[in-house]
């Protein structure tokens, strides 16, 4: 290894960034904060790392590993498994914040993982945009196929939806394409999708749409997504608690999730007939599986389990 390579090793808590330079004595400590994070930086500036290494756990580094990157710093995410076996087969057992810095340091330098950005959202956000936009055309063009008489022109709008639906899946394709290439992306996928009733649109739009997953409770996740009741009270007038604003999209795909977990998914399924017998309007008990299948989610997220 050339002298001159620094590879840095980071444990991540949800206090502190306790960083250590492999083979060497230089150790810092900062908060895990924005001003924390700007500090660590600066000094990273300074030593100029070959390559900065943490553990990719329950998304406590995603504001460390997103402020590296725009700055060009070279990291390596690594799964906390693969720095254990490491430690092990070092035989460190002893387990302190600056002593797992070093072994994630010595981990850098030996295995020398190939460095990751930080995944842009906003390239998945546009092929998101993009599968809405051929979903409306699609369903646009089915409800002209129904009201049109003439054959010449159903045969025109048949040919233009096979040649949506073509583009549809190839969209598709590229949206799954992009998850996979991100471990952040698919590492959150993977837990979504083993909720039952959450497919690959649902996860998908979730993580471009809805990034604050598992960083907020329930109630404030489900007043972002519009899925909270809110009450319309004014004066002497009492309204119903309805449900309104939000984010659209995520509602949209949250109201198709929760129409398929009422079946097959069977905390939902037991939660939406409790309602319906107690005589809630079956609209009424949807949009509460909606906001029950998003808390579910958010908690999963969270503790990452």
């Amino acid at each position: 290894m050339n002298k001159e390579q620094k590879y840095v090793g980071v444990d991540i808590s949800k206090d502190s960034l306790d960083i250590a330079v492999f083979d060497s004595n230089q150790r810092w400590r900062f908060n895990n904060s924005p001003v924390g994070i700007k500090r660590a930086i600066g000094m990273f500036e300074t030593i100029k790392p070959e390559l900065v290494v943490f553990e990719a756990t329950r998304g406590l580094e995603i504001p460390f590993w997103a402020a590296l990157s725009e700055v060009g710093i070279n990291t390596a995410p690594i799964n906390p498994r693969q720095i254990r076996d490491f430690a092990r087969a070092k035989g460190r057992l002893a387990k302190t914040d600056t002593i797992d810095a070093q072994v994630i340091a010595h981990y850098g330098q030996a295995m020398q993982p190939r460095p990751l950005s930080f995944p842009d959202t906003q390239e998945l956000k546009e092929v998101m945009a993009r599968r809405s936009q051929l979903v409306e055309m699609i369903s646009a063009e089915k409800n002209r196929l129904r009201a049109a008489r003439q054959e010449s022109i159903k045969q025109g709008i048949k040919a233009h939806i096979e040649w949506l639906e073509t583009g549809l899946n190839s969209v598709d394709k590229e949206l799954r394409k992009a998850i996979e290439a991100s471990p952040i992306w698919r590492e959150k996928d993977q837990l979504l999708r083993s909720t039952p009733g959450v497919g690959p649109i649902l996860s998908a739009v979730l993580l471009t749409q809805l990034p604050e997953l598992g960083t907020l409770n329930r109630h404030q996740v489900a007043a972002l997504a519009g899925v909270a009741p809110l009450n319309r009270d004014s004066g002497l007038m009492r309204g119903k608690r309805s449900v309104w604003g939000g984010r659209g999209r995520v509602r949209g795909a949250l109201y198709m999730a929760a129409l398929v977990a009422t079946r097959c998914n069977p905390v939902i399924r037991a939660f939406y007939q409790r309602l319906c017998s107690q005589g809630k309007p079956k609209k009424l008990a949807l949009t509460a599986c909606m906001r029950k299948l998003l808390a579910i989610l958010n908690s999963m997220v969270k503790h990452h389990t």
